[in-house]
């Protein structure tokens, strides 16, 4: 086994939007999806779908989480998880923090790769937002980085996001032990 991976740089962008979509998307054609929201979504089931979405763009923050960690933050009143399928299997998330009265963060959002190129990524994105702007808010908040999808700033940009500040720092992969222990949670 590798010890542990050098740091990465990543330059993060912080974006925000200040008024509902006003696109609107249909689902594409000769596909079964259903997005449902999981409450008190159990914690294996969520560190699947986040490695599942997340290993290729090196989300690492909540995998490092203990139980006892990641339940405060998930279970917590403000914080939801909806889950989209594709034709009956589990396909992405995405997951929106409620700040305060007046902003919600989509703190995670994407998809695994058996549902790419199928034609659902802006319509599943349309959906989030439409999520997000449920509940009222002045402004909907994300922060995408170098290491995301490369069309990923210019979607939330095409959808009504500005950017509002950047930032740099490290971000240090996870390890091959890191990897075999998460393998034992599934």
């Amino acid at each position: 086994m590798r010890k542990t991976p050098e740091p990465i740089a990543v330059h993060i962008t912080e974006l925000e939007m200040t008024a509902p979509p006003k696109q609107s998307l249909p689902v594409p054609i000769n596909i079964q999806t259903a997005i449902m929201r999981v409450p008190e979504i159990p914690l294996p089931f969520y560190r699947f779908l986040y490695l599942q979405v997340g290993r290729r763009w090196n989300w690492v923050d909540r995998l490092r989480l203990d139980d006892e960690a990641l339940s405060k933050v998930l279970h917590d009143k403000r914080n939801s998880v909806s889950v989209i399928s594709v034709n009956g299997a589990p396909a992405g998330f995405f997951e929106l923090l409620h700040l305060d009265e007046d902003t919600v963060e989509l703190s995670h959002f994407g998809m695994f790769e058996h549902a790419l190129g199928l034609g659902l990524g802006k319509w599943f994105l349309l959906q989030t937002l439409y999520a997000a702007w449920s509940y009222n808010p002045q402004v909907v908040k994300v922060s995408t980085n170098n290491l995301d999808h490369p069309r990923a700033l210019q979607l939330y940009q095409r959808f009504g996001f500005s950017p509002v500040s950047t930032r740099d720092e490290m971000l240090t992969p996870l390890s091959d032990k890191e990897m075999t222990a998460l393998s034992r949670l599934f």
